[in-house]
């Protein structure tokens, strides 16, 4: 009962306790943790977010466990939770938009598409470069429809982690709805 009435008495109180510099303090350790995330992704590789395996994903929460005490300290309180998780959203939509700003700055750090495959041959310098092995070339390949890399035109690693695979099926598959869009327009005229 104590609790309670001391809570709506001084209901911001209850939420932020502490000082000014103690919030002050984990919105500062949040965004360096954010950005020590944002360069260590880029550092190695960022297939890690589009091709989660089984320990890709303990990797990840194992990391998200690790940073949290980084970044909130000794305050466990809701309200620093409440600054670690607004900060986060505030970085991230600023780094978006410097991302977005600065075409320049966005090939740094999301670096550029990777060519996997052209016109069935596998590159191994884009192979070395994107840190992939065959088998996960191979996999992405039949994800997408294509039993064999000779039949693949062109595989893309994008800078979202995604592989991007086009074949002659595609282009088959592209044409006829082409068509079929010029034929039903011309029809409607």
């Amino acid at each position: 009962m104590t609790a309670l009435a001391a809570f709506f008495s001084d209901p911001l109180g209850q939420v932020f306790p502490g000082s000014f510099v103690d919030y002050l303090a984990v919105a500062l350790t949040s965004t360096a943790v954010y950005l020590f995330i944002v360069l260590a992704i880029r550092l190695f590789g960022k297939k890690e977010l589009a091709q989660l395996s089984v320990t890709d994903l303990v990797f990840i929460l194992l990391i998200s466990n690790a940073v949290q005490n980084a970044m909130v300290g000794q305050n466990t309180s809701l309200g620093g939770g409440l600054v670690a998780a607004g900060t986060l959203f505030a970085v991230n939509a600023g780094f978006k938009w410097l991302l977005r700003k600065f075409p320049k700055f966005g090939k740094m750090v999301e670096g550029e598409p990777i060519v996997l495959v052209h016109r069935g041959v596998v590159l191994q310098k884009g192979m070395d470069t994107s840190g992939l092995t065959v088998e996960e070339l191979l996999e992405a390949i039949r994800e997408h429809g294509v039993s064999s890399v000779k039949d693949v035109d062109l595989a893309v690693l994008e800078i979202d982690g995604n592989i991007s695979v086009l074949s002659a099926d595609y282009k088959t598959h592209t044409m006829h709805k082409r068509r079929g869009r010029a034929r039903r327009k011309n029809d409607s005229q």
